[in-house]
């Protein structure tokens, strides 16, 4: 019998950006505003608080943007470099994880207003073959079930071996510069039955990006990062945003990452994870950027720039989120939330090796707020940020964790 235990990086996925649900546990709740408009007369102060609130709780430094009406605004907090001290940077790069799906589904999209695809066409139409075995049919899964979650194909981190090897110490350390490819990670889903039937329920699994990234490139004859470069980063100018390959390399400026690399949640053991083979992601989540560009992006997609309406409305249609929040919704690689005090958002987050993401958007696209924490341990408060930005909440004081910085292993580097 498969697990049905979800795994860190399909929770941070979707608790960086459904979270905002339900507000900060006890905080001050702001009153019902329009969405994209400024609530508090502090401007991004009470944002900043929230920040700080987070790294006096535990995380290493946050970097964080919003851009509405008035302007942007450019926040940091803590530390980018436990060794050193050197503090978190306003223009940092850092791994987005599972946001690079938002733009792998505008691909797809975009694709199709083409016609060179169909939404509608079944995985096997593309990748004959490709997805069979215990229970998985490429026949009877399509497109749109890959991007919306609902093909049930089996999430490949989900496979106790693999999060062994790949996740956690001490298989972490071995195998952190091994390249994988897509193919490796289809291979891996295969040995399990299916979450669920096709179309007949809801589970957030990376292979179904993994199984995108291999239609992009089938049906436009191009590799995945070829066609996100030039229909995406090139055209919007997004300077800072990379598709890594199979490189373990950050580009500069960034902090350093950090994780417990454990399941255990009472781990205290701290490593810095910086660099590993972004292959182990691929377009599920390999992509590197900043703030700046991911608000950037998400503002042209919600604003119309990069999607005809039939297809801008399709990526919008969602369908309901298992165990997660009532009222949020899952689209075509786009999660749709609600804060306390009303405001609609689209967005999507992503975790990995120590790198937290979380990116929201008012519905128009003209009120947005990117971040990024450098830990990775989830602590359930990461909403504070969106909640004082979108709302004027201020955060809850953040209860104290021991100085950490002395516990930090230098993983061995790809010198």
């Amino acid at each position: 019998m498969h697990t049905r235990r979800r795994t860190r990086r399909a929770l941070v996925a979707l608790g960086l950006v459904t979270a905002t649900l339900t507000g900060t546990v006890g905080a001050a709740q702001a009153g019902p505003a329009d969405p994209g408009t400024e609530r508090r007369p502090g401007g991004h102060a009470v944002t900043q608080r929230a920040m700080d609130s987070l790294v006096a709780g535990g995380v290493p430094g946050i970097t964080g943007q919003a851009r509405d009406e008035r302007g942007t605004w450019t926040g940091t907090s803590g530390i980018g470099n436990l060794k050193t001290g050197a503090p978190r940077g306003a223009e940092d790069r850092f791994r987005i994880a599972s946001v690079t799906k938002t733009f792998v589904a505008t691909v797809l999209l975009q694709m199709e207003s083409e016609g060179r695809l169909d939404l509608d066409d079944t995985v096997d139409r593309h990748l004959p073959g490709l997805v069979r075995g215990n229970g998985h049919d490429g026949r009877l899964m399509t497109v749109r079930q890959l991007l919306n979650h609902t093909s049930g194909v089996f999430n490949y981190d989900e496979d106790p071996a693999y999060a062994q090897k790949y996740h956690y110490v001490p298989g972490f350390l071995k195998h952190r510069y091994d390249t994988r490819t897509p193919e490796e990670a289809v291979r891996v889903a295969l040995r399990h039955a299916p979450h669920h039937q096709p179309g007949r329920g809801w589970h957030y699994s990376n292979t179904n990006y993994v199984l995108a990234g291999l239609i992009i490139e089938k049906v436009g004859g191009r590799t995945y990062e070829r066609e996100v470069r030039d229909r995406i980063v090139k055209p919007l100018g997004l300077k800072q945003t990379t598709l890594p390959g199979n490189s373990s390399r950050m580009p500069q400026p960034s902090s350093r990452a950090y994780s417990k690399m454990s399941p255990d949640p009472a781990a205290t053991r701290i490593y810095d994870v910086t660099l590993n083979n972004a292959s182990q992601s691929w377009a599920d989540g390999d992509i590197i950027s900043t703030a700046a560009d991911l608000n950037r992006f998400f503002g042209a997609l919600l604003g119309g720039r990069l999607l005809p309406p039939a297809q801008l409305a399709a990526m919008k249609t969602t369908v309901p989120v298992e165990g997660s929040f009532p009222g949020t919704g899952y689209g075509l690689g786009l999660i749709r939330s609600t804060t306390s005090c009303g405001t609609k958002l689209w967005g999507h987050g992503g975790g990995w090796y120590g790198s937290l993401t979380g990116v929201y958007s008012t519905e128009d696209g003209r009120h947005g707020l990117a971040y990024n924490l450098n830990g990775d341990w989830y602590r359930g408060q990461e909403n504070a940020i969106s909640e004082a930005e979108f709302c004027g909440v201020e955060p809850t004081p953040a209860a104290g964790e021991a100085d950490a910085s002395a516990k930090v292993l230098r993983a061995p580097e790809n010198r």
